[in-house]
């Protein structure tokens, strides 16, 4: 155990092959959990304690340092010495705070944000991300977390063709985007701020990069296409296939004025995909996720190869902050 750090058990952990998901980590002493300095400096120097933990269980909660603002989260977030991954290409409306933290997808409290890989659906996606909760939740609002090589193991074995047909095909995005951002839709973000640019041959050169296609709408808008990409991936470091995929949150999600969720997301040659499968599939990451009620100052990192995260409505107030890293 690194000093001022112990490892804690609370009740909404798994445990998997005798590991606990997500790993818990506190402070020591009261000391420690009110110097932000000794937080920042105990990382910088645990990191390889910290890393070994997130590498075991594929998410690390930070719970019980007194982290009250953005700036403090940046600090914590800057401590870990990870280069920063821009976000360009994602689908959620968010807003740049302070250094590299972002608000965590905008949309209303009382729409859920279905489980998904952070970005999975562009090729340049983060390695890890970090979440921090500046304002609980009156209710609800929690993080639900679940690992993807489980949600892999249990649809290969209930849905062996589907999961055949998958690898064979990949699957395909399809998004229709505003100009502007439309911030009581969860996949509001509109091109201008999707690309960063007004510019629409710029629009389509970063589109190129991120492997989409566009096709200008006359009102505007644009639909994107995404794909055929990997809906499988092998997780290298820890040698096991992961569910890496947007398939659920576009089916049952991507759904506002402009776009059918049905539509949103297809086999990589264009086959619909069978409903019946994506919906048991929402019920095997309901199944195995883990939700911890958000506490303020909580910090969790979570790496994006072992882990899909959502988002449960809630009642305001919550203010959870983002970073993602490269």
């Amino acid at each position: 155990m690194a000093e001022n750090f112990v490892k804690i058990q609370i009740p909404q952990q798994k445990l998997y092959n005798g590991i606990q998901f997500p790993s818990v980590v506190s402070p020591r002493s009261p000391t420690f959990s009110s110097s932000l300095s000794l937080l920042t400096q105990s990382i910088q120097i645990h990191k390889q304690f910290l890393e070994s933990l997130l590498l075991e269980s594929g998410a690390v909660l930070l719970r019980g340092f007194h982290l009250n603002t953005a700036s403090n989260f940046n600090d914590v977030v800057e401590a870990f010495g990870y280069e920063e991954l821009p976000y360009v290409g994602g689908a959620a409306p968010r807003t740049n705070v302070v250094g590299r933290v972002f608000t965590a997808n905008e949309s209303p409290p009382d729409q859920k944000i279905p489980f998904h890989h952070e970005m999975a659906q562009v090729p340049e996606f983060p390695s890890k991300l970090f979440f921090f909760c500046e304002v609980e939740p009156a209710s609800g609002g929690e993080t639900p977390i679940v690992l993807s090589h489980i949600v892999y193991e249990r649809m290969k074995e209930r849905h062996p063709d589907f999961v055949e047909q998958l690898e064979k095909h990949g699957l395909m995005y399809i998004r229709v985007l505003g100009e502007d951002d439309n911030p009581s839709s969860p996949i509001g973000r509109g091109w201008k701020s999707t690309f960063l640019t007004k510019d629409k041959t710029i629009a389509e050169e970063r589109a190129a990069k991120l492997g989409m296609k566009l096709e200008w709408l006359e009102d505007g808008g644009v639909r994107t296409i995404t794909g055929p990409i990997p809906a499988i991936k092998i997780d290298k470091t820890r040698q096991r296939k992961i569910w890496f995929n947007s398939m659920v949150a576009a089916y049952t999600g991507w759904e506002d004025e402009r776009n059918d969720p049905v539509k949103a997301v297809t086999f990589g040659d264009g086959q619909p995909l069978p409903g019946d499968v994506v919906y048991d599939c929402l019920r095997i990451l309901e199944e195995e996720s883990v939700a911890i009620p958000w506490q303020k100052g909580d910090v969790l990192l979570l790496d994006n190869w072992a882990v899909l995260h959502s988002r449960r409505s809630f009642t305001p107030p919550r203010r959870v902050l983002a970073s993602l890293v490269k």
